[in-house]
């Protein structure tokens, strides 16, 4: 065994540590509000794409643990090394597979590049396999869940690779914004993307994948009659349209939600299935932390609704969306483009008004004061394992953990 003290250690929205006992701690929370939530609703096999952090780790904990699903999750993390610990990804997945194991549940994770032929192919093998006087692993799938956020990908065929920007798509933006090294509320400015940057961000975060995945589950028969697979998207409110919804990130997100109509058509006429997009309500991601406007609003956002009583977090919203829309004998509610809206209560009209009269009135001498900047910033640093209540951060712990 190797222990050490882990200390937190951040450049900005970039986390250069991670927690291993810190992230066992939230992953364990959110199993206990997936097994109160959804006592066993009885979905066969899924696959999460994405399923290490965020809102891909809420859905893999979710139909695991809730729903009692055999589970296969594909991701991409780094185990720890002589001089560096592992990513919180990495953490997360260990204490769910020892949760797993404990409890009696069928969890695996391909660790690898979702978007190339050689993950798809493995899951493949995954699925259809069996093992030896223990019968299939997994077998035809009930629900895939598409939540993959990569900064980049490569191109399956060739070597080309595309990377995402966050940035303006017509004109500059010049707006509100939080510098989280100074804890500031500043002014930002943005040039707007090019054409180029704009298509590159469609490749990483539109529908393109998802179709691929689908497509290559449906080629080698595996899905399930009345398949069912979503996928994430966001909207926002105005004060984040430009950089956000109508920024080159939102139109990735647009393309993310036509797919979804594509998809849903090939289903239907296939195995009688069905796709949707999910729009979810903001939550503190890395991603987010990068987005000029968008960790402001969240400071905001927060303390808005933590008053109302309706905030809630990516496994609270997992529960909802399987138990009232996607699960087994679920009809989801959809809004007029076919979306299924978990960001309601975010868009509550008195939040969003409220939410607004603070924005325009926000500067560095009343963040603490009006906004919920100190919430934003733990649950900033829970991402990583830090901040967990219960969690000695002076006793050494052991950092070389594996996936079993």
């Amino acid at each position: 065994m190797t222990t050490q003290v882990v200390q937190p250690r951040f450049r900005g929205f970039i986390a250069i540590t991670a927690h291993p006992d810190g992230c066992a701690a939230n992953v364990r929370r959110q199993v206990e509000v997936a097994q109160a939530g959804l006592p066993g609703s009885g979905i066969g096999n899924a696959l999460v794409v994405g399923s290490s952090a965020g809102y891909g780790l809420a859905s893999l904990l979710a139909v695991c643990f809730g729903s009692g699903a055999k589970t296969l999750g594909v991701c991409l993390e780094r185990s720890s090394t002589e001089d560096k610990v592992g990513t919180a990804g990495w953490y997360n997945l260990v204490e769910a597979h020892r949760l797993a194991r404990e409890q009696g549940c069928t969890l695996e994770t391909i660790n690898g590049d979702a978007f190339s032929h050689e993950v798809k192919r493995e899951a493949v093998e995954a699925l259809r396999s069996s093992r030896r006087g223990e019968g299939d692993r997994f077998g035809k799938l009930d629900l895939l869940i598409y939540s993959l956020a990569a900064p980049r990908r490569k191109d399956a065929d060739s070597d080309t690779v595309w990377s995402s920007v966050l940035k303006p798509v017509s004109g500059v933006y010049d707006g509100k914004s939080i510098d989280l090294r100074r804890d500031e509320v500043v002014q930002r400015t943005i040039e707007p993307c090019t054409e180029a940057e704009l298509e590159a961000t469609i490749k990483v975060m539109g529908g393109e994948d998802w179709v691929a995945w689908v497509e290559t589950l449906r080629e080698a028969d595996l899905l399930a009659d009345g398949f069912r697979t979503v996928a994430f998207s966001y909207i926002g409110a105005p004060m984040t349209y430009p950089i956000y919804r109508q920024g080159t990130i939102g139109k990735a997100k647009e393309h993310l939600e036509a797919t979804a109509l594509e998809i849903a058509a090939r289903l239907e006429s296939h195995c009688g299935g069905h796709a949707w997009v999910s729009v979810n309500q903001a939550v503190v991601t890395q991603a987010s932390a990068a987005l000029p406007a968008v960790a402001l609003y969240l400071s905001l956002l927060f303390k808005v609704m933590q008053e109302a009583g309706t905030d809630e977090g990516s496994i609270e919203q997992l529960v909802r969306l399987l138990r009232d829309h996607i699960g087994p004998g679920a009809t989801p509610t959809v809004d007029g483009e076919h979306r299924i809206r978990l960001d309601d209560l975010e868009m509550e009209p008195q939040i969003q008004s409220r939410v607004a009269e603070i924005w325009e009135r926000v500067t560095t001498a009343n963040l603490a004061e009006i906004s919920d900047y100190a919430g934003y910033k733990r649950d900033f640093e829970q991402l990583f394992g830090f901040s967990v209540p219960g969690i000695d951060y002076d006793a050494p712990t052991e950092v070389h953990r594996q996936l079993v």
